[in-house]
């Protein structure tokens, strides 16, 4: 395993880390997922990723439970919270009261008595961005939280949280959690170069597009059965999109021989690939069986040089998607 430091701070992470989004509490049994957590462990991951409202609490409880007996100082948990938790009006959003009781809920459920990073799972528009920022605060002068970021924020909306807490003596942002791999590259023209000015490293997310970018998944023949695509609890409406587009399909299948040349998988090659950019400080990967973990771990440390990226470039042309609007969060809450 390699290991970066997140943005800026001097908290360092491991090249790979792993997050149990859609899998735990949910799409496997928890045997299976625990399964997967001590292989991550075993490959020398450190990091590990998840959220409040990832199975309704489940998953972080799954993860707290497969952690049990680590020691703490080894590992790197980081959570998130704005998604809804619950049918009260504040069980919701970025608002102090949701914060405070948010972190509580999650230091409960994971079984620790503080987070290394904190995250705001996305843009709320309906608490001022101060009062956001001051939660956060508090929650690291009180030791709760070591470090705080956000999850798929615009650049205006990061740098907006930066100068408010410059101005204000805040804790400051150290990390943004993107959706980023070969194919979606919206991050790259506005995000990047914002955050690497503001001291943010990218957590990326989905760096196999959800599996699509595997290869698994072949134009013209039906999803393998068990796979994301055909099963409902594991997230199929996130890659029906992709997994019904044929010609990126044959596109990521004449990828290949580019990855095979690398001596890799296109597992590994989509998570290699996202780990060229300097800014990225770990990818996040997810998995349902350890054999899953072991491989993609194979990706760190792996350098691509400039003429085998720009044959991927190639392969992938006008199937690339770039326009940074696609950035979003939702206008009210959830």
């Amino acid at each position: 395993m390699e290991f970066r430091h997140l943005g800026s701070s001097g908290l360092v992470v491991s090249e790979i880390s792993y997050g149990n989004w859609i899998t735990h509490g949910s799409q496997v049994e928890e045997d299976a997922a625990v399964a997967c957590v001590r292989a991550a462990l075993d490959e020398g991951i450190t990091t590990f990723d998840t959220a409040d409202a990832y199975a309704q609490g489940a998953a972080e409880e799954v993860l707290g439970r497969a952690l049990k007996g680590e020691r703490r100082d080894g590992l790197e948990i980081f959570s998130k919270v704005f998604w809804p938790v619950g049918p009260g009006k504040n069980d919701r959003g970025l608002s102090r009261k949701h914060i405070v009781r948010g972190v509580e809920n999650s230091l409960r459920r994971l079984g620790t008595d503080y987070l290394d990073l904190y995250q705001a799972h996305r843009y709320d528009y309906a608490t001022p961005l101060e009062e956001t920022m001051r939660a956060f605060d508090d929650l690291v002068r009180q030791g709760k939280v070591l470090y705080i970021g956000v999850s798929e924020w615009r650049a205006e909306e990061i740098e907006n949280a930066q100068r408010i807490a410059t101005e204000l003596g805040l804790t400051r942002l150290i990390s943004n959690q993107p959706r980023y791999n070969m194919m979606w590259r919206v991050i790259e023209s506005e995000v990047v170069p914002v955050s690497e000015r503001e001291g943010l490293g990218q957590i990326v997310w989905s760096p196999v597009e959800q599996g699509v970018l595997t290869g698994k998944y072949l134009p013209g023949q039906a999803p393998p059965e068990g796979s994301r695509a055909t099963d409902e609890k594991s997230g199929a409406r996130f890659i029906q999109r992709w997994a019904e587009d044929e010609v990126l399909l044959q596109r990521v299948q004449e990828l290949r021989p580019i990855a095979e040349e690398a001596g890799l998988d296109l597992a590994q090659l989509a998570i290699a690939w996202v780990l060229q950019n300097p800014n990225v400080s770990t990818a996040i990967i997810g998995a349902s069986r350890p054999e899953q973990v072991r491989g993609n771990v194979r990706a760190a440390g792996v350098k691509l040089d400039a003429e085998l990226l720009s044959r991927i470039d190639g392969v992938l042309g006008d199937k690339i998607i770039t326009d940074p609007a696609l950035t979003v969060s939702p206008e009210t809450r959830p």
